[in-house]
This record gives C-alpha cells, sequence and structure tokens, in this order.
C-alpha cells in the first residue's frame, strides 16, 4: 500500500495546488525522514503551512496526517540502518526531557496496540497455548528478552514448554525439528525482522503445528503463515527496540491463559512453596530478595 501511495503522490502531481506540490516532492525524495515528522515540522521544512500539510493528507486519501504518516512509516519499517534510526532518534528527541519524550512514545504504543488487537483472536491464541501437546517460543535479538519472560512464566503452568535457542539456524532446527500438529510454535520478531525466525516459523506450519505470531504489523513477514496474529506496536526509528508494548501483550497472554489453568497454577506455587520451604531454599540461595 506505501508503494502505491508513493506512486499515486506522483501521479497526482499536476492536479496539487504550489503548497502541496512542496510536500508531495519531498516525501517522494525524503519519505524516510517525512515519515517521523509531524505535520507541523514537514509544513516548516518545506515552506507551508501546517494546514496545508493536513489538507494534503485528505487530497490523497487519508482521515487525517497521522494517518499518512503511519502510511509512510509502513513503507521503512524493515529498511531503516541503526546509523539512520540514531539520526531519526536525535531529530525526533533532541537532547532535553528525554525521559517524558520517551515514556509518552510508549503510551502511544500501548495505546495503539490496545486498539489494534482483537480480542477474538487474541482468546483464539490463549485457546491454542492451553491446547497444546508442546509450546515452543523463539525470540531472537532484542526479541529474545521477550521469548525468555513468556517462558519463565509458561514453564509455572505447563510442563511441555520449549524456549528455543541457539546463535546459528541449525541450532535452532535441532532444538525444533519434533515440532508437530498437536504443538503450538510462537515466533516473536519486530523490525528489523529475524530472517530465521521468519525459516522457524515456516518450518513448524510446514509440520502441522498451530502457528502463533506476535509483531508489529500485518505486512509482518511473520504474518503470513501464522494460524494467530498478535500484534504490538515498537518503535522501529528508535535505535534503542522499544518493547513496552510486546511485553504488556504477552503479560496480558500470560494472564489470559493462567486464569484458565487457576487449579494447575494453584498445584504449581504449592509444590514450590513446599520445595523451598524443605530445603530452606531462601537462606541458601545468594540471589533471594531480603
Amino acid at each position: 500500500m506505501a508503494k502505491d501511495l508513493l506512486h499515486s503522490i506522483s501521479e497526482g502531481m499536476s492536479g496539487f495546488s504550489k503548497g502541496q506540490k512542496l510536500i508531495a516532492r519531498y516525501i517522494i525524495e525524503n519519505y524516510d525522514k517525512a515519515a517521523f515528522m509531524t505535520a507541523s515540522k514537514l509544513g516548516n521544512t518545506v515552506g507551508v503551512s501546517e494546514s496545508t500539510v493536513v489538507r494534503f493528507a485528505t487530497e490523497v486519501g487519508f482521515e487525517g496526517y497521522p494517518q499518512l504518516q503511519r502510511a509512510l512509516q509502513e513503507l521503512i519499517r524493515n529498511r531503516l540502518t541503526a546509523v539512520q534510526r540514531m539520526e531519526v532518534t536525535s531529530e525526533q528527541m533532541g537532547e532535553h526531557d528525554i525521559l517524558s519524550k520517551v515514556l509518552t512514545m510508549d503510551i502511544e504504543k500501548i495505546r495503539r496496540t490496545l486498539e489494534e488487537q482483537s480480542n477474538e483472536g487474541f482468546e483464539a491464541a490463549a485457546d491454542s497455548i492451553i491446547a497444546a501437546k508442546n509450546i515452543y517460543i523463539l525470540g531472537i535479538r532484542s526479541s529474545a528478552a521477550l521469548a525468555q519472560f513468556m517462558s519463565f512464566y509458561f514453564n509455572q503452568i505447563f510442563p511441555n514448554v520449549r524456549l528455543v535457542t541457539g546463535s546459528s539456524a541449525s541450532e535452532m532446527f535441532e532444538q525444533i525439528f519434533r515440532v508437530g500438529k498437536d504443538d503450538v510454535f510462537i515466533g516473536i520478531s519486530f523490525p528489523r525482522y529475524s530472517k530465521r525466525t521468519v525459516k522457524a516459523i515456516d518450518y513448524a506450519k510446514e509440520r502441522g503445528a498451530t502457528v502463533i505470531a506476535i509483531t508489529d504489523s500485518a505486512g509482518s513477514p511473520l504474518a503470513a503463515k501464522c494460524d494467530h496474529l498478535l500484534l504490538a506496536r515498537s518503535d522501529m526509528a528508535s535505535f534503542v527496540d522499544s518493547l513496552v508494548a510486546p511485553l504488556s501483550l504477552i503479560n496480558a497472554l500470560i494472564v489470559a491463559v493462567g486464569m484458565r489453568r487457576q487449579k494447575e497454577v494453584g498445584e504449581t506455587y504449592a509444590q514450590l512453596e513446599k520445595i523451598w520451604d524443605e530445603y530452606d531454599v531462601y537462606e541458601k540461595n545468594e540471589e533471594n530478595i531480603v
């Protein structure tokens, strides 16, 4: 859709006003920068008013400027290098009041995640996890932390959780080669997307497993072959991946599954408490919370 948008803007150039032509040319030539500019900043950059930018967005078929901006962001979602992301972050935030700016952006990501994720899809994913014979969880690079978090809590609910690790594709496939039709495979990846995660999803799907993809967009390569798509907004502009919305989504999934398995979870914690008391774990474990 985003590529069609640039073509549409180019084709409609002759019908734009003078100010709109300035906006159109800038977007076509610098869409990677325009995607992260406010309407006000884009207007200042090309020498037109903010209202002209807003009218331009409606002229090319969007409800408002935020929708145009999101369409441009979809175009570059997986193309920015680390250096480009650093440059965008610098332009967006500057050097002052970073705490407020970062937390405000994270709040917006959670809000958009709540808007874009359907309850039906979320509940269907939870049902699949509960019914699975084995649960495989894979996340690479920054997504590894999310996979480990999910695995830690699912291991307290289920006896059949497998956190897929490994620094190479061969090690990864050694751990998932037995995945089958009664299993669930959960793949987690955000821009820039992991090719290994995509390959693992392809393999799990071919083996008949139910695939759950946790990613940021329906245009993500993880979305193409999954059975259940869970969307959480990340920030592909920042050189540091913002995982607050994905973590919140995963947290909600763990709670949803745990609430449906309250008896089993209760029994698990009762057994753990007994073991901790019997072996005096808290006194001997140096990592115990004081």
